[in-house]
């Protein structure tokens, strides 16, 4: 959608930092340095409507369990329909995506 607006020293910097991090304890670290809680939150919570509406959750069940707002989950519905499959990509190699899911010991 907006990779064209993206391409950037200074993100290639961001994205090239984040592949640096080897586990989840490091992206704690980082991303607590690097945002707000808000913004962390924002991410993890569009992330997990992707994940609700690729097993195919309804909007509502999606705004009761995440407190996402409508909007939201219209702008991720849309990244998914019309995007790069950004969040496809993430969330099938978590094993998350659609009617897959990880089994309990590979969390």
């Amino acid at each position: 959608m907006q990779l064209k607006k993206l391409n950037d020293k200074s993100i290639d910097q961001l994205f090239e930092a984040i592949l640096t991090l080897k586990n989840v304890e490091e992206c704690y670290v980082f991303f607590d340095d690097l945002c707000t809680v808000n913004e962390i939150q924002s991410l993890s919570q569009r992330l997990e409507v992707a994940r609700m509406l690729g097993k195919g959750n309804t909007y509502n069940q999606i705004e009761t369990e995440t407190g996402a707002s409508t909007a939201t989950i219209s702008r991720v519905k849309r990244c998914l329909n019309y995007g790069n499959d950004g969040y496809k990509l993430t969330l099938e190699r978590l094993g998350r995506f659609g009617n897959e899911s990880k089994p309990e010991g590979d969390k």
